[in-house]
């Protein structure tokens, strides 16, 4: 596919101040107008203060799904398009949109490879509190992430998986309305998600998408109907560009797992890809893996998608695909066979319950920004220099405890970022003399 540019003798380009007027008042662009958008934001010939009226005007009024698909695919055809129809295997991406604790990738990806699919994951940017993926990776010792366009097709055409960082080539409209949507608090617009997301996953060759639509105090989607309704928008417009589109919406008001932290997360990836770890994220392995192989079409029933997540994380195969990837981009796969190998931090302390009785909230937003502190520069900063701190062995939801008894234990090694990150750990957790009913994991099934 290749990007048609304006003609002026077909289009009369409009004032800047018309189309957000027009958006102001509620109308719907043409295709027209949006790719007329698109132009002028790739070639900065609309002024900032412009260009942040018009998001905040689709962020009140939105976009239909026509004008949302049409964002999408102009903003797709803004930059460079992979093709990776020369192999001969179905293409499937997985995306989430950032959740604290949250290693599913490490998992899904080397497991769908497992299964004969082709994952082209390149990695985007989550909150500026959440761990990536790439973030994680960067633990172990040489890995690289930032693989050109051609490095990362070889890749896949020869191992069949990668995860690299966002290439600066693939939607570039995108990256630059993206920054603006930062500092203009238009992040949590749908069409705007919905847009971005899907421009730059399907510019990377996938044919298909499974998307983790997460909501709750850990997530910037804090109300559940909102993330029901991106889910619809992100589904809708991926069938409207002939693209297999799946989304589970998936509760994020507490960490996934035991850990939070980067080498530490790691390790647990590991033991999920050995049939271990915690379970809740075995059911949402399971139930995106079995998502990502329906959609492929390597498994017909849910039964048989069932079996073929179970069989490649019990037989180690997918665990053997992450040492071929992690080996492939220059990072030593003895990590992944002997996780130990990781230095681990040079204090462990616990965060004690202050009185008796059941776990009934967790603010995992909290927990992720103290972990912040403690890896990287501070509370602002997203630059980790230090892969072994993080939290380990978190009481979850329902969880019954003593006073005194650890509600998760603290990896540091800087003393003199210990305080400030006690002060978001206790903030984090609410205990209550009853029991509370933790909420589903799974809310819902979008396809």
């Amino acid at each position: 596919m290749t990007r048609k540019t304006l003609s002026s003798r077909r289009f009369i380009k409009p004032t800047y101040t018309y189309l957000i007027e027009k958006k102001r008042d509620g109308g719907e662009f043409n295709q027209e107008e949006i790719r007329y958008i698109i132009d002028s934001t790739l070639d900065g010939e609309m002024p900032q203060h412009q260009l942040a009226a018009l998001a905040m005007a689709i962020y009140f009024q939105s976009m239909s799904a026509q004008e949302t698909a049409i964002l999408t695919e102009e903003m797709m055809l803004s930059g460079e398009v992979i093709d990776l129809s020369r192999i001969a295997r179905p293409k499937i991406d997985k995306y989430s949109t950032g959740g604290v604790g949250d290693k599913t990738s490490l998992v899904l990806v080397p497991l769908a490879v497992a299964s004969g699919i082709v994952v082209p994951m390149m990695g985007n940017e989550d909150q500026d509190y959440v761990i990536s993926t790439i973030d994680k990776l960067a633990a172990i010792p040489g890995f690289r992430s930032d693989l050109s366009i051609k490095e990362f097709v070889a890749q896949l055409t020869k191992i069949h998986g990668a995860i690299v960082s966002q290439s600066p080539d693939l939607a570039p409209a995108d990256a630059k309305l993206f920054e603006l949507r930062k500092s203009t608090g238009t992040i949590p617009s749908l069409p705007l998600i919905t847009g971005s997301v899907l421009s730059k996953k399907l510019a990377e060759g996938a044919e298909g998408l499974v998307i983790d639509v997460k909501w709750g105090n850990g997530s910037f989607i804090k109300d559940l109907e909102q993330a029901k309704q991106l889910a619809r928008s992100m589904t809708r417009v991926g069938r409207s560009m002939k693209r297999r589109c799946v989304a589970l919406v998936t509760d994020m008001n507490q960490p996934l797992g035991n850990t939070v932290g980067t080498a530490l997360e790691l390790k647990e990836a590991i033991e999920l890809l050995r049939g271990e770890g915690p379970e809740d994220m075995q059911e949402l392995v399971l139930k995106l893996g079995m998502e990502i192989v329906r959609l492929a079409g390597v498994a017909g029933s849910t039964l048989s998608a069932k079996q073929t997540v179970q069989r490649h994380l019990k037989d180690g195969s997918a665990l053997e695909k992450l040492k071929e990837i992690v080996k492939a981009q220059g990072g030593d796969p003895s990590y992944i066979d002997d996780p130990d190998k990781f230095k681990p931090a040079k204090h462990i302390r616990k965060l004690p319950a202050p009185k008796r009785g059941y776990v009934h909230t967790i603010n995992a937003a909290l927990i992720s920004r103290g972990v912040n502190i403690l890896a990287s520069g501070g509370a602002e900063s997203r630059v980790i220099t230090d892969y072994s701190a993080g939290v380990s062995e978190i009481k979850k939801v329902g969880t019954q405890v003593k006073q005194g008894e650890p509600l998760m234990m603290i990896h540091y090694n800087d003393e003199s970022k210990l305080e400030a990150a006690l002060e978001y750990f206790k903030a984090a957790y609410r205990l209550a003399p009853k029991r509370p009913v933790p909420p589903p994991l799974v809310v819902e099934r979008v396809a």
